[in-house]
């Protein structure tokens, strides 16, 4: 199979971009991996200060939370166009509107891109979680700050009402219109087991039996109307506790975009807490090197991708 150039795996990019690359995965069978936020409103600027925006060759193509001054925190799907030196990705931190950027706005190169080495990009999606190392710290601002944590031993309920953001479409193949104003919607999480019956309803091609795994928490409503959607993919959401706001999950896959019984699927910050504290303190191999996926495109897996849009 031909390896795709530089040049053309940029076109193929800007393609991608262009026609949205959407509007057959639920007929594809192929479970959507990148919520967009639909049945949500316009976030004020500042809300949400530790939503950062990730973009390859300038696109904007998922989303992520800063975690600390140097990282940001991501699912690690969002990086299967490839992680070497070719692949050039930045993170836009303190944005409210993408396309109508404030002085609010700082945007850093990434250094490293550290994905967790039990995630295969398999359809099962466990795993799918990643890290990126800004080149440089920021400085942290009114509009620019970390998102709390949770311990592993952190416990979220089933009734927790919490919030998705991020700049992803409103509905299925709709795109955020300008100015892209950051989005959110508020969500409550669902037992895994509630879940799973939800899921296991639906008749779907390509949909296996409880698909919610042990590392993934849900959220949203049985009967649909208010969930993330595609372009949200990497993007944080979060619950206020007590201690304060907290990430309780990544977004990481769903089947379309507020449809009923068809919650949107969160990997859980819980379960790889640990993971992600030995990876930004430098332990487990000296803090973490590029991972392992492809750093060539080939056109099967450009198919893929075009799937998990």
């Amino acid at each position: 199979m031909p390896i795709v150039t530089s040049a053309l795996t940029v076109w193929l990019l800007q393609l991608t971009m262009l026609q949205g690359a959407t509007s057959s995965k639920a007929e594809s069978g192929q479970p959507i991996n990148a919520p967009k936020i639909v049945g949500g409103q316009p976030a004020s600027d500042g809300s949400w200060p530790w939503q950062v925006s990730i973009s390859l060759f300038s696109y904007p193509i998922y989303g992520g939370s800063l975690i600390a001054e140097q990282w940001v925190l991501t699912a690690a799907h969002c990086f299967f166009y490839g992680t070497g030196p070719r692949f050039q990705y930045n993170v836009l931190l303190g944005a409210h509107q993408l396309s109508n950027l404030s002085d609010n706005a700082v945007a850093s190169a990434a250094e490293q891109i550290i994905l967790h080495p039990d995630y295969s990009g398999s359809v099962d999606h466990t795993a799918d979680i990643a890290l990126i190392k800004l080149k440089s710290p920021v400085s942290f601002t009114d509009y620019i700050l970390p998102i709390r944590l949770p311990e592993s031993s952190t416990s979220f309920s089933s009734e927790e009402h919490c919030w998705v953001t991020g700049w992803g479409d409103i509905q299925t193949g709709v795109s955020l219109p300008a100015p892209q104003t950051l989005q959110q919607v508020k969500v409550p999480l669902i037992s895994r087991e509630v879940c799973n019956a939800l899921l296991n309803s639906v008749s779907e091609k390509g949909l296996r039996k409880d698909p919610v795994k042990q590392d993934m928490i849900c959220a949203g409503y049985p009967e649909g109307g208010k969930d993330s959607c595609q372009g949200d993919s990497g993007g944080p959401l979060v619950c206020q506790l007590k201690e304060g706001w907290m990430q309780a999950g990544i977004v990481s896959w769903g089947r379309g975009c507020g449809q009923p019984s068809r919650p949107g699927v969160y990997i859980s910050v819980p379960f790889y807490a640990n993971w992600i504290q030995e990876r930004i303190q430098g332990r487990n191999g000296g803090g973490g090197e590029i991972g392992g996926l492809p750093n060539i495109v080939t056109f099967t897996s450009m198919a893929f991708v075009l799937a998990h849009l």
